[in-house]
């Protein structure tokens, strides 16, 4: 009877639209954390919880692995001076309950097509990364050529290493996801079937003319196609027009997650590039942005 009652009690919630909490607590509100110096002035990410915006994971990169087995973070080594405050404040996200990612590659070639042809040199290196700053997972933004047998053969290091805990999340544009081309070279589609268990989420890009969260119709196409599910397709789109083409105002940007969240009970959230300058607070409250979207995306 009881079995009966819950499924009864979950039968009435989606038939009135109602949002189980499970699948609201599983929506993600995600900032990159790039910009950590704006001029001369440090960018805390500590802000994102002293104004309680509701962030749930923090993504702070760019991580390079360069020629001569060195590995950069944006500019500098990780352990730089520079970024000893930083570390700092990103473990102190970690012990309030936001997951803290680093994401390797982005728009500077080179890291993928190192692991890609000298794994044991530099998988290593990443790996020692991961357990140098206890991060609770790593954004694989793939910007240049690799293939899907090189990609499986790193989730499964990740994996082997870092437990089905550690959160391995990929950055495709939006047209990767619908069978369309992209920047890696990738089948997203053939990724899915071979290692979809194995990946968290994908934070997708839907701007630089990728796509676009003016409405909801290039996220549907995406679930449309069948592949990956909404569960794991998070919106990812630009904080301020000065990041890349395709920003959204805050007002229409609500309204899309609306639909979407309306759409899809399983919905997998949202990500902004990038945090220092995000709007409508700019450099002066750049935490206004996620304040302000996440009530939308968890309902």
């Amino acid at each position: 009877m009881r079995r009966i009652g819950v499924a009864f009690v979950a039968l009435v919630m989606l038939l009135s639209g109602a949002v189980p909490a499970s699948a609201a607590a599983g929506r993600r509100v995600i900032v990159y954390y790039q910009t950590i110096y704006n001029g001369s002035t440090y960018v805390s990410p500590l802000t994102l919880t002293q104004n309680n915006t509701g962030v749930t994971d923090v993504v702070v990169g760019a991580i390079h692995l360069d020629t001569n087995s060195v590995v950069h973070l944006n500019d500098d080594p990780p352990n730089a001076s520079k970024f000893t405050r930083m570390w700092q404040d990103l473990a102190t996200l970690r012990s309030q309950g936001v997951h803290v990612l680093a994401f390797v590659g982005g728009a500077a070639a080179g890291s993928f097509q190192r692991l890609e042809t000298q794994f044991d040199t530099y998988y290593p290196l990443l790996r020692n990364l991961i357990r140098t700053y206890s991060l609770s997972g790593i954004d694989l933004d793939i910007e240049e050529h690799m293939s899907n047998g090189a990609l499986n053969k790193l989730i499964d290091a990740l994996r082997a290493d870092f437990g089905s805990s550690f959160l391995v999340t990929l950055a495709p544009v939006a047209s990767e996801l619908t069978g369309g081309g992209g920047l890696s070279g990738l089948n997203y589609d053939t990724l899915y079937r071979d290692r979809g268990a194995q990946i968290s989420w994908f934070n997708t890009q839907f701007y630089c003319g990728w796509g676009s969260l003016s409405s909801t119709s290039g996220y549907d196409n995406i679930v449309k196609r069948g592949i990956v599910p909404a569960s794991k397709v998070v919106a990812g789109t630009v904080t301020n027009p000065a990041n890349c083409s395709g920003y959204v105002a805050m007002s229409t940007l609500q309204s899309t997650v609306r639909g979407l969240v309306s759409k899809y009970p399983d919905f997998g959230g949202i990500d902004g590039w990038e945090y220092f300058n995000s709007l409508p607070g700019g450099t002066s409250a750049p935490w206004q942005w996620v304040q302000q979207i996440a009530p939308v995306v968890k309902g």
